[in-house]
């Protein structure tokens, strides 16, 4: 997830990532911001999706309508929360989505412009994982996207203690199971990269690595190791 630079999807892309997500709940970018953002990825070949706090439909339309490929909807507790997401990217008489593509490449289609827009419900609450069963039956749902920080304080642990204690952990896999259950994409924040393999191997589809300011501390953390000569590489 990028936050505060307009670069950073950018490098991500260059790296070989398949997807950035542009993270509008946990930083202060502007609707600007994003725009600006999703302007300069044009042309470049990685996937965006942009998350926000919640299923309100003008922020959701905003996003799409500036050339986001998806939304993230954060704290989804029930199919309704994730049928209201749905409805936020579907025009009328499906949805509640407005008309108003601001970038020309995208054309003129309701039809393509509906289509085009990935939904994903966010997984992170005790309330939402039992409702994950009928929350990835939800019509138009791309998929779930498991949030383990929030998901492990609902259990009352510590926000990085999903990796480490097995009752969090199952419940991660739970949620993985009911997405491949239903034939919806699973998806996960996974901090590190290790992590990321380790989730991939249970069957997770989508997983982010890291934040950009997690990534842009371990390469600033390994470059100033390198200056002291602390990385035994003998250079």
């Amino acid at each position: 997830m990028v936050g505060p630079t307009v670069i950073g999807p950018e490098e991500y892309a260059a790296a070989g990532y398949d997807y950035v997500g542009i993270d509008v709940q946990h930083s202060y970018l502007s609707d600007a911001d994003v725009a600006l953002m999703l302007r300069r990825l044009e042309h470049v070949p990685i996937a965006t999706l942009v998350r926000l706090p919640d299923a309100a439909p003008a922020p959701i339309g905003r996003v799409l309508d500036a050339g986001a490929d998806g939304v993230i909807i954060a704290m989804v507790e029930s199919a309704a929360d994730a049928a209201a997401a749905v409805a936020a990217t579907r025009y009328t008489p499906g949805g509640v989505r407005s008309f108003g593509p601001l970038r020309a490449s995208l054309g003129l289609d309701p039809s393509a412009l509906q289509e085009r827009a990935s939904v994903f419900a966010m997984i992170e609450t005790t309330r939402g994982l039992a409702a994950v069963d009928e929350i990835c039956r939800v019509d138009g749902l791309t998929g779930i996207y498991v949030g383990p920080a929030d998901l492990a304080i609902s259990m009352g642990h510590g926000p990085t203690d999903a990796w480490s204690r097995r009752d969090v952990f199952d419940v991660i896999l739970t949620a993985q199971r009911a997405a491949a259950a239903a034939g919806v994409v699973s998806g996960i924040h996974a901090s590190a990269g290790s992590a990321g393999n380790m989730l991939a191997q249970n069957g997770f589809q989508m997983i982010t690595l890291a934040s950009e300011s997690q990534a842009l501390r371990r390469g600033a953390a390994a470059h100033l190791s390198d200056a002291r000569g602390e990385s035994g590489d003998g250079r």
